[in-house]
């Protein structure tokens, strides 16, 4: 493609804004970004209170994650957070050790089931399931893989695998299906609470390609990175260091894709362009209070992009921020696995402490609301069972001082994934003049959608 070539990029999020700093590196200097907040980061959003930093969106980072160590090194940065550390109760509210067999006598048996277990599931997912962990759905539902391998090189990995289409399973049935029912003990933890949905309900390719074996067993030693001025940092300091830093506040009312252009209306003006990307929302089956709509409501979407959108779904994820008196304050980031269930939806799953020296801090809170096979809990009656909850876990908030309801984890569901649902969008790249990228097109956390960003371009620039 001609170096030359006037790109527009919709979104100034993690995927957004990887895409610009890696065309940039492969010398593609006429790219646009158009924000429509008025920050960078999207779901890494970091707030100050008392001039520390918290966070209402991703909280931390693993050593697998390349894409976001591509950034660090771009910008001359590091992970210089808080050492994060956490611990677990129940839904009374009692400080538990589900994992320290000492504290378990009754539970040894079980607890030595899932150890083994953890053991084989790591086994299978090695061999058996060769293949799983690349960036992406490139090829799964057919029995295939295509992508680049979750290693500091990224080596180009492609091959035949008729058991990934097993991956098209909800993770509960994959696990039934291998015999390794256990390790969803150890899964759910980095996966449900951080907002991701049910196990019954969720196919195991989005479970898998985020917490593939190596990341999880980062979560389990508690191996993470964190930065000191928050997540959004990062992306803050990619925006600062790229030629063409984000235009915020950019309003799109329109795209049009003719005669091999790209005409974008924002804040009341025409742009031309020659190629576009979209990573901002594809699709979003519902009015937002907060606006934001899916690209086929001010694209001029065709019929494969409107039928192929139209069947993503994403997560009602709340997040709270409160302040507590010294006295309730919690001393560590608290787990709440009995809540991770659906029959608990709209309950406390995890609270958040980010610093260990400082009481007047801000803890946040996240809770989901939605399972497909239920009603989805308005948003004020999810705000007040947390706060009830608060106070069943012996820690009540005093005052909420922010709060979101987020546009989270763009995904389809297990019988549309096994339909080839990736592989129809897949060959769509291009056309129109448009490339989709963001989170649905891998996973949604930070590393994944920048990770896909970079074998975006990789592919196509």
């Amino acid at each position: 493609m001609d170096k030359n070539t006037r790109i527009c990029i919709i979104g100034g999020g993690p995927a957004g804004l990887s895409a610009g700093m890696y065309l940039e590196q492969k010398g593609y200097l006429n790219y646009t970004i158009l924000e429509r907040l008025d920050r960078v980061g999207g779901k890494c959003w970091s707030p100050t209170y008392k001039g520390r930093r918290y966070e209402m969106g991703a909280i931390m980072g693993v050593p697998s994650y390349y894409a976001v160590h591509d950034v660090e090194e771009f910008c001359g940065i590091t992970h210089d957070g808080p050492k994060l550390n956490r611990n677990y109760k129940n839904a009374k509210g009692d400080v538990i050790e589900p994992f320290e067999p000492k504290k378990n006598i009754l539970k040894i048996p079980r607890l030595l089931r899932m150890k083994r277990q953890i053991r084989k599931f790591g086994e299978l997912l090695e061999t058996k399931y060769q293949g799983y962990d690349l960036n992406g759905h490139r090829g799964v539902a057919e029995g295939r893989y295509d992508g680049y391998a979750v290693t500091p090189g990224r080596e180009r990995v492609q091959g035949i695998n008729p058991n990934l289409k097993d991956l098209a399973m909800p993770f509960k049935e994959f696990c039934a299906k291998n015999g390794v029912d256990l390790v969803q003990d150890v899964w759910i933890g980095p996966y449900t609470s951080f907002g991701y949905g049910y196990f019954d309900e969720i196919p195991a390719a989005y479970v898998l390609k985020y917490l593939d074996f190596q990341t999880t067993m980062n979560f389990v030693k508690v191996n993470l990175w964190t930065w000191k001025n928050g997540t959004q940092y990062i992306w803050e300091q990619l925006n600062d260091h790229l030629k063409n830093p984000a235009r915020l506040n950019s309003n799109i009312e329109k795209v049009e894709r003719r005669d091999g252009k790209v005409y974008v209306t924002v804040n009341g003006e025409v742009e031309e362009y020659d190629k576009i990307i979209v990573t901002a929302p594809l699709y979003i089956p519902n009015k937002r209070t907060d606006g934001q709509k899916g690209m086929v409501e001010y694209f001029d979407a065709r019929d494969d992009e409107k039928k192929l959108f139209s069947r993503i779904d994403y997560e009602r994820y709340d997040v709270q921020a409160f302040l507590t008196k010294p006295e309730n304050h919690p001393e560590i980031s608290y787990y709440v696995f009995d809540n991770m269930v659906p029959e608990k939806l709209g309950h406390l799953m995890v609270y958040y402490r980010r610093w260990r020296d400082e009481i007047d801090q801000v803890i946040t809170t996240y809770a989901l609301r939605k399972h497909r096979n239920s009603a989805e809990i308005p948003y004020e009656t999810c705000r007040q069972m947390v706060q009830d909850d608060l106070k069943t876990m012996h820690n009540p908030a005093e005052e909420v001082i922010n709060e979101w309801s987020v546009y989270y984890f763009p995904h389809v569901f297990s019988a549309d994934y096994a339909d080839g649902w990736y592989d129809k969008v897949e060959a769509m790249q291009g056309k129109y003049d448009t490339f989709y990228a963001g989170e649905v097109m891998s996973f949604g956390d930070m590393d994944e959608t920048a990770e896909y960003s970079r074998e975006l371009v990789e592919r196509f620039f």
